[in-house]
């Protein structure tokens, strides 16, 4: 994500007994949009997330790091994705925030689809990028989910600029190279925790319930997550459009964070630009 000298409010927030360290950004100018809800990936830690703040200026946005990812303590015990969307939506309570727009990318994605699953009623607008409808997935290719599951992409920065190309799909140039100066390794035990988080889970047998206009994003040249992933999405959300990123690995949030964010935005400010038409 593109560098922003619009900072967010870091603070450890206690959650049911949980830290949370979460990040919130202030709209710039307040007109009265939702809020954004974000979901990073899996052990990607919140100053991966610097960038949205310059991509959505007129909203306020909201992330934090999965227990054990970045600065948040790891939980003594593993936890479901049902535990992590009612952690989420209890932080939104702490900052009087009811309805949003959610967010979530590759892992995050997932969970993204469960919050809307189990708040519906709070949600507004659904955005997927690079993610799948859970054990149900297209997987990637062999040589890509192998080095996924290998930690040093977060504690070694070499390793990660090394494997980058095999792992995203993407070069490491620009944006990407800032992106990996930025890691920060997760606990041991909460990456495990991630990893388990999502075993067995999908959405498809929840995904028809999801009936709020969704935009899914996916990079053509993602080895990680297929595109044939997103047209699964696609085939399950009742109000879905899908957007392939033309040459977009699996971090096109990234290394195409312009294009990207101008997506974004045009799909979350339709619902205004209707309302102004028929009044």
């Amino acid at each position: 994500m593109a560098q922003t000298d619009r900072t967010p409010v870091i603070l450890m927030q206690d959650v049911d007994g949980i830290q949370l360290r979460t990040a919130f950004w202030k709209a710039e100018t307040d007109l009265g949009n939702r809020p954004l809800l974000f979901f990073n990936g899996i052990g990607a830690n919140l100053e991966l997330t610097a960038g949205l703040g310059e991509m959505f200026t007129d909203r306020d946005i909201i992330t934090f790091d999965v227990p054990g990812v970045g600065k948040s303590p790891v939980t003594q015990w593993p936890y479901r994705p049902w535990m992590l969307a009612r952690w989420a939506r209890k932080l939104l309570d702490i900052y009087g925030i009811e309805d949003v727009d959610v967010m979530g990318v590759s892992w995050g994605g997932a969970l993204a689809q469960q919050y809307a699953f189990q708040y519906r009623k709070r949600v507004g607008k659904l955005i997927l990028c690079a993610t799948t409808a859970g054990m149900t997935m297209v997987p990637g290719r062999p040589k890509s989910l192998s080095k996924m599951v290998d930690a040093r992409r977060y504690s070694d920065p070499d390793f990660m600029r090394e494997s980058f190309e095999t792992l995203y799909g993407d070069a490491v140039e620009g944006e990407a190279g800032r992106h990996i100066n930025n890691l920060m390794a997760p606990d041991p035990k909460g990456y495990v925790y991630q990893l388990l988080a999502f075993l067995g889970w999908s959405s498809l047998p929840f995904i028809r319930f999801l009936s709020m206009p969704s935009l899914i994003l996916m990079g053509d040249q993602d080895t990680i997550v297929p595109v044939a992933n997103g047209h699964i999405l696609k085939f399950g959300l009742p109000d879905a459009r899908l957007h392939i990123m033309k040459g977009g690995g699996h971090l096109f949030l990234v290394t195409q964070a312009e294009e990207t964010a101008a997506i974004i935005q045009d799909f979350l400010n339709e619902e205004d630009e209707e309302a102004e038409r028929a009044a």
